[in-house]
């Protein structure tokens, strides 16, 4: 008996990951300062802060991306999810970023972008981009996009579901409450 193999796709942004995930570094250095020296009701409001930041740079910048499957393409927002099935899908563009076309409207997708640099050689036309270049990204990524519509398009199914973020939103929730009640009781 054979195992499924995942045909699952991701696209995302890896700049946007890595200053993310620095970001966060040094949240969370900050965060052990607090807990090793300013253990006050103060310092439960900045740590709420903190936290809150944090997860701001996490749903800002690690968050959004683009998953290929054959049921739908997912698109992960900063604070909202996607469902989109590939026969909903009508086009897909990229201007500073990835554009996907429903029925209903355009889906932006930041997790797929242009890096301006790159937009203004391909404007002026003088130096060559290289073909690691964000332009050329984006554009596999719409010709992966378009493979799949044709592909799964004529036997997909189900509507475009959109849903927030859950789990960002009730930690950045949390964490304000953290903050509040540490200013109340300073």
């Amino acid at each position: 008996m054979k195992s499924k193999t995942s045909v699952n796709e991701q696209y995302l942004s890896t700049s946007n990951r890595i200053t993310g995930v620095v970001v966060m570094g040094i949240g969370v250095l900050g965060l052990l300062d607090i807990v090793l020296e300013w253990r006050t009701a103060g310092g439960l409001m900045v740590a709420g802060l903190i936290g809150i930041l944090m997860v701001l740079a996490y749903t800002g910048l690690v968050r959004p991306s683009i998953n290929l499957s054959p049921e739908a393409l997912t698109i992960r927002n900063h604070f909202r999810d996607h469902q989109v099935p590939w026969n909903k899908i009508t086009d897909v563009d990229v201007t500073d970023i990835l554009r996907v076309h429903t029925e209903l409207g355009k889906i932006r997708c930041p997790g797929v972008q242009l890096v301006m640099r790159d937009m203004r050689k391909q404007r002026v036309g003088g130096r060559k981009l290289k073909a690691d270049s964000s332009i050329s990204r984006a554009d596999f990524v719409v010709d992966r996009i378009e493979s799949h519509m044709q592909q799964y398009g004529p036997t997909a199914e189900g509507e475009v579901v959109t849903t927030w973020a859950r789990p960002e939103l009730s930690i950045i929730a949390v964490l304000a409450l953290v903050a509040l009640l540490g200013e109340f009781f300073r």
